[in-house]
């Protein structure tokens, strides 16, 4: 079973949780306490523990937050081009922007989410968070599929794998991009789009046969 969630109120919950995520981007989640959370949102610590019963919920609620936001924006993506190719370099953009417009919420999306529940208690919010992740890679598995039909990409993908290794190489790219955006743009002589420009190419050649 769950653990029994209480019913406060959601003006209250935000502003807790938007207090903390400000927090956790400054110090990390590890290092932030219930007790700076509670002063940074002008809250008492009793009264932060009636709308939320632990530091790990509010990470819960923040998580959800940042996969709802990423599945809007993929989704949006998908439904605006009709090419395989097209569709996926309009994904890899839409990334671009959620990490430059939500960067703790981006590195947060790919650190914290567990899909373990079965020896422990769970918030609702983990488990949501799971069924919006599965609907991301639904959407990105179906891309997948239709390309390899058309013939856009190799015929033999595995669609799971694939998704999760593009996944992960683009994640990484984009993070590594905005990590070092000054030495690719000193030591390459490329700005940030056209060194993110030729990664996102080079993943999309890989899956496609392209040369």
């Amino acid at each position: 079973m769950g653990r029994r969630k209480k019913e406060p109120g959601s003006a209250h919950r935000e502003s807790i949780a938007s207090a903390a995520s400000q927090l956790f981007m400054e110090k990390g989640i590890a290092q932030t306490t219930m007790d700076d959370i509670a002063k940074a949102a002008g809250y008492s610590k009793a009264t932060l523990y009636v709308y939320f019963e632990s530091k790990e919920e509010i990470v819960s609620v923040l998580v959800l937050k940042s996969m709802k936001k990423l599945c809007d924006y993929l989704s949006a993506a998908i439904q605006q081009k009709n090419s395989t190719r097209a569709k996926y370099d309009l994904i890899c953009w839409e990334l671009v922007r959620y990490q430059e417009e939500y960067p703790f919420y981006f590195k947060m999306t790919w650190e914290t989410i567990q899909i373990h529940f079965e020896d422990r208690d769970f918030y609702p919010e983990e488990k949501e968070t799971i069924r919006v992740g599965e609907t991301i890679n639904e959407m990105i598995q179906s891309l997948l599929l239709s390309g390899m039909e058309q013939g856009e990409l190799q015929p033999d993908l595995e669609p799971l794998p694939v998704f999760f290794s593009c996944w992960g190489m683009l994640s990484g790219l984009i993070q590594f991009t905005a990590n070092k955006e000054d030495y690719i743009k000193i030591s390459m002589r490329l700005s940030k789009e056209q060194f993110l420009q030729y990664g996102f190419d080079m993943i999309y050649r890989s899956i496609s046969g392209e040369r």
